[in-house]
């Protein structure tokens, strides 16, 4: 086990990430642990071992994880660090909220919530294949049982967790239960792209955003929706509005009193957002659902395209 700490630029609070986890349909994360950790388990970026982390916050902000499992420690740490949202510089955030008067308001709502990722774009860009076409509920379900049946198991602070399979350990599934062929052959599909580096999270957010959502459009299965899901929550790219999030449309149209506003504009009013668009979309959407619970309820599609 190896005992990492990590300074928050800007504000961060982990309770408010175990908080979105909790209605996270894809993480299915229990919640409510007695000593206050998050335990997280996830497949690592090297693509065939997994790591599993119980991660705290200390009163004066300071984030302390314990990372386990057979992943390089040093790697994890920083593989974490982006699932949090932490590998982003959130100094400059409470200006950019305080100057948008729905921001503020968002962002006092929300004390310190940032994105909490997938464990990378390859479990992103999983979740994507398997929830298309079928209710949220469902698919969360779905990939809920391959990671017990054939993820890596840890022990995370005392809880037993298991991790999504690393992309060998996919590829080499021949038949995945409650999944038609055409998924099983895109997610075999998935693994193969990276192991082969193709969802690299930092070649990604490297790339121009035009040029990293055609790179993922690419991939079997993935549309523009997906794409740009694999780009923000997978990757961790602080800054992309989402151009195909319907959801997201809406409730900006809302809080913004817009009426029946194109794409085009609400990316154009999300431009003071900057560096953040990103996290302020992500404040937008968790409103929503804390008002109209349309995801737990599991009515909608966990994707689009």
């Amino acid at each position: 086990m190896a005992a990492i700490t990590i300074t928050p630029r800007g504000p961060f609070s982990l309770a408010a990430s175990a908080r979105f986890l909790e209605g996270f349909a894809p993480a299915r994360y229990p919640g409510h642990a007695p000593d206050g950790a998050i335990r997280l388990a996830f497949p690592a970026d090297d693509g065939v071992s997994a790591a599993g982390a119980a991660v705290r916050q200390t009163a004066d902000g300071t984030v302390h994880a314990d990372i386990t499992g057979d992943a390089d420690p040093a790697a994890a740490a920083a593989q974490l660090g982006r699932i949090l949202s932490l590998d982003t510089d959130g100094s400059r955030f409470p200006a950019i909220a305080a100057a948008d008067p729905v921001v503020a308001e968002l962002a006092a709502r929300y004390p310190g919530l940032r994105p909490v990722c997938f464990g990378s774009p390859y479990e992103a860009a999983a979740w994507a294949v398997i929830g298309h076409r079928i209710r949220i509920t469902q698919a969360a379900a779905i990939k809920e049982r391959i990671a017990e049946q054939d993820g890596q198991h840890l022990t995370v602070a005392g809880a037993p967790l298991a991790a999504f399979p690393t992309p060998r350990a996919l590829a080499g599934l021949v038949h995945i239960p409650g999944l038609p062929e055409v998924k099983t052959g895109r997610l075999h599909a998935l693994a193969s792209a990276a192991l082969a580096g193709n969802l690299d999270a930092a070649r990604l957010r490297a790339m121009p955003t035009a040029d990293a959502i055609a790179h993922l459009r690419t991939l079997p299965g993935i549309g523009p929706f997906s794409a740009e899901l694999i780009l923000i929550r997978g990757a961790g790219h602080p800054d992309l509005f989402p151009a195909c999030e319907r959801r997201l449309h809406a409730a900006m149209a809302d809080a913004y009193h817009l009426q029946d506003p194109s794409p085009g504009q609400l990316a154009d009013l999300s431009a003071r957002w900057a560096p953040y668009r990103s996290w302020v979309a992500l404040l937008l959407r968790t409103h929503r659902e804390e008002t109209t619970r349309e995801i737990a309820r599991g009515r909608t599609p966990s994707r689009p395209d």
